[in-house]
């Protein structure tokens, strides 16, 4: 099993940063992918960016350019470097992982309890 936890979440003004942690324990070694989520209020979670094993790299339009994600496979942490914040990524921040990229959440059997960041 794997287990994630997140962390590295807050309240910070319009412009700010934040770094976001989700420490991967357990058998790592089959989760080829690690994707963050965020959920706003009032909205459907969202896929906000992703790292496959062999290297490939994606952030959805809204955060490219401002967010960074990175995984650091010899700590099993993955990261989400956070700049320009504005206040539409206001939500939760979930990691998860799974075997392989996926349009479905639920292809993803890892999840940590997210991390709140607020935006205003």
């Amino acid at each position: 099993h794997v287990q994630l936890v997140e962390s590295g979440g807050g309240s910070v003004q319009a412009g700010g940063s934040l770094r976001l942690s989700c420490a991967a324990s357990g058998n790592t070694y089959n989760t080829f992918c690690m994707v963050w989520f965020r959920q706003a209020p009032g909205k459907a979670r969202e896929m906000v960016a992703y790292v496959e094993g062999d290297g490939v790299i994606w952030h959805t339009d809204s955060v490219r350019g401002r967010f960074t994600i990175s995984y650091d496979n010899t700590k099993h942490i993955l990261y989400l470097q956070m700049n320009d914040l504005q206040e539409e990524d206001t939500g939760r921040y979930y990691c998860a992982a799974g075997s392989a990229w996926s349009l479905s959440q639920s292809a993803f059997p890892y999840w940590g309890q997210g991390t709140q960041v607020t935006v205003s």
